[in-house]
């Protein structure tokens, strides 16, 4: 007794000693503080799972506590072409992009093609809406395109999940109502679509796809929407331009904070400056308000990009445009934001110098993005990689305004 009566006056007298130093010990956390971003990471890395190539991101986040962020690919198993066996893979973090969960199989459609994932959130049920496309019976783009296979075989798809990406249900052919007879070529996306949040639109799920004209072979950019939060489609704009048709595919769009839709996209025509053409739909994607034209400030290779709005910050956040930035090959890859709804745009962010190509845009929370891209020090497809952007990169400079007509 007299032994633990010695070493308990030894360490009050230790304690007492240690504060007179004035040596205190540190505060636990607040439970409510935001864990500390992370690094970026890599969801995907070609040669893994059984896979060749892994291509074709599209991201989003599911919204509520521990909503899960959802990574989106095709993966090619034989080869890194854009035909042939390619299934829907999945992968989910609930980290906000620090780790994943195991890659999950979406669709798969035998030794054929699926791809092109386009999702979006139903802000009624909470449901994830996945649009994809098929191309069956083993054809190729270019067969589809030059007539040697029928158009019928280029068909677009829907499927859902209940549970925040966990299981989904069977793909649902809806080729029938938002596949006009004329067209050959088909493809939704790729990258996220948007659920409408103004006006009397506020609801509707908005995807930006685009076709190819049996009648003329240009492609052409249109939308897709729903009001009945994905059970059923119908087409909404058709592309049109303000000097004669341009080769638009691979389009991306955003709601701007007063309603306005506004739509990018990928651009072949050879005539028109630059690789971007642009435009604007003041009927929540019925019609275009404005028509697509050139967006020569948006420099870089021809290649898929994404957009985003950002929203949840005091004020309007920017528009932002992810893509290469390197003139003429798929490298340097770029955030580029727009504090005017997209008639101007500066440089936000340079991710990197390596090779990049397509990438999706995702808000990850109340004012956070991130990106999803494909990169590698080598080669474009060597990885999809995912990054959180600086924060100083999603804050808008000045108020945007309504874009202007013509």
């Amino acid at each position: 007794m007299r032994l633990r009566a010695t070493a308990s006056r030894r360490l009050a007298l230790l304690l007492t000693l240690v504060a007179g130093l004035g040596v205190t010990r540190a505060p636990a956390p607040a439970a409510h503080e935001p864990p500390a971003p992370c690094a970026a990471s890599v969801p995907y890395r070609s040669g893994a799972s059984g896979y060749h190539t892994f291509r074709i991101p599209a991201a989003l986040h599911v919204p509520g506590p521990g909503g899960a962020l959802l990574a989106f690919a095709e993966g090619r198993r034989n080869s890194a072409a854009d035909d042939g066996d390619i299934d829907l893979v999945l992968r989910r973090s609930l980290d906000g992009g620090c780790t994943w969960q195991p890659m999950q199989l979406v669709a798969d459609a035998g030794k054929d093609t699926v791809g092109n994932p386009v999702p979006v959130i139903d802000p009624r049920s909470g449901d994830v809406v996945l649009l994809t496309c098929r191309t069956i019976g083993g054809a190729t783009k270019r067969q589809v395109m030059s007539g040697k296979a029928a158009a019928s075989v280029r068909r677009v798809y829907v499927q859902r999940s209940t549970d925040g990406g966990r299981t989904w249900s069977a793909q649902r052919d809806i080729t029938g109502s938002v596949k006009s007879a004329d067209w050959r070529w088909y493809a939704v996306g790729p990258g996220h679509a948007v659920a409408l949040r103004h006006g009397s639109h506020r609801g509707r799920l908005l995807v930006p796809a685009n076709h190819s004209s049996g009648t003329t072979g240009l492609s052409g950019a249109h939308s897709l929407h729903s009001d009945d939060g994905g059970h059923t489609w119908h087409v909404g704009y058709v592309s049109g331009s303000v000097s004669g048709p341009l080769a638009l595919n691979e389009s991306t769009l955003a709601e701007l904070p007063d309603g306005t839709v506004y739509i990018n996209a990928r651009d072949h025509d050879r005539t028109a400056e630059g690789t971007r053409a642009d435009a604007y739909s003041a009927d929540g994607g019925l019609t275009l308000s404005v028509p697509f034209r050139p967006q020569p400030q948006l420099a870089g290779p021809t290649v898929q990009g994404s957009v985003l709005q950002v929203s949840g910050r005091p004020g309007k956040g920017p528009l932002l445009y992810s893509g290469p930035s390197h003139p003429d090959r798929r490298l340097r890859m770029q955030v580029r934001a727009s504090d005017d709804g997209g008639r101007s745009w500066r440089s936000a962010w340079s991710v990197s110098e390596d090779p990049a190509g397509y990438s999706d845009l995702v808000q990850t929370g109340a004012s956070t993005v991130g990106l999803l891209y494909e990169t590698g020090p080598l080669a474009s497809h060597d990885t999809i990689r995912f990054t959180p952007l600086p924060p100083e990169s999603t804050v808008a400079r000045r108020d945007g305004g309504r874009p202007s007509g013509g």
